[in-house]
């Protein structure tokens, strides 16, 4: 296997130098033309100087498609065929964006212990299956949202119990084998804002999660997703929005609050038991969790 190892800081260099040519021309349309073909041609040689990593993530493609025809033919069973019409193109969009963003970062794909720069694990291993397996649920989510079609909160629960039990296993599996990567941290962190986003629309346009709440959660995604793109375009030194002990306890408490609203109905009155509890202990969490990020960053600066 051919590896990158010593190429790396120049391909860093060379990331650096077209964020800095991308500010300079002000964010042109030239400039981003040339930004995200320079950015393809990286990961094409990538893909291309690592042919067993390449046919991995072909075979994690086929795996993903295949899996998400068989979603749009259960649709057309049990839904309708005008159901799975609707859903195709946002499903098809978002698919291909997935496997698409994969392919980009597939350079990324190194043991994170070593800072990233460690040698490419030659496919794309089982840890980051199950992440996308997560994604191509916020992807069917998507689809639904895009297509104009409402989601049963049954549905809803079981992709979320879905991607709850692949996020524990995607971690569980990687520290087991030792294939903890900088692809799997952006990807797990990827299918957790999309999936995460998804469900909370979802939920808004039920009824069962007051407007206020759902802005709330929205803006907790959405405000670090944007500082991170600020940060990575504007600065070329992109905030790191890593994991912290509270963020754990928010994400867990959004989980159970968000498990408490999908419930079928014949566990209402035990929702109805933990809806106020858990909606003080997560709102509390979701102020709490930023701030101890921000002071993170903070240290990193000042370090």
């Amino acid at each position: 296997m051919c590896t990158l190892a010593s190429t790396l800081p120049s391909e860093n260099q060379l990331v650096v130098d077209l964020l800095a040519t991308l500010r300079s021309e002000k964010f042109s349309l030239r400039a981003w033309i040339r930004f995200l073909g320079r950015s393809w041609e990286m990961s094409c040689r990538t893909a291309h100087d690592n042919p067993t990593l390449k046919r991995s993530w072909m075979r994690v493609l086929l795996f993903i498609s295949l899996l998400a025809i068989a979603l749009l033919l259960a649709c057309a069973v049990f839904e309708g065929l005008p159901v799975a019409l609707h859903l195709l193109p946002g499903l098809l969009f978002c698919v291909v964006w997935q496997q698409s963003d994969l392919f980009w970062h597939l350079g990324l794909n190194r043991w994170s212990q070593l800072g990233g720069t460690g040698k490419l694990f030659p496919v794309i291993g089982t840890a980051n299956i199950c992440t996308q397996l997560r994604g191509l649920g916020a992807c069917f989510l998507f689809g639904r949202l895009i297509g104009g079609v409402t989601t049963p909160t049954g549905v809803a629960l079981l992709i979320f119990l879905g991607g709850i039990v692949t996020d524990i296993l995607d971690g569980q599996i990687a520290r087991r084998t030792c294939t903890q990567s900088k692809l799997g941290q952006i990807t797990d962190s990827e299918a957790d804002f999309c999936l995460y986003l998804a469900l909370t629309i979802i939920l808004m346009q039920h009824g069962v999660l007051p407007l206020w709440l759902g802005m709330v959660m929205l803006l907790r995604f959405l405000i670090p997703f944007f500082v991170a793109l600020a940060s990575y375009f504007l600065f070329a030194h992109p905030v790191r929005f890593g994991s912290t002990i509270w963020g754990k306890y928010a994400g867990l408490a959004q989980s159970l609050y968000f498990f408490v609203l999908l419930v079928p109905t014949q566990f209402t009155f035990l929702a109805r038991w933990l809806h106020l509890p858990l909606l003080v202990v997560t709102l509390a969490l979701l102020i709490v969790a930023p701030v101890a990020q921000i002071v993170v960053n903070l240290k990193a600066l000042r370090a």
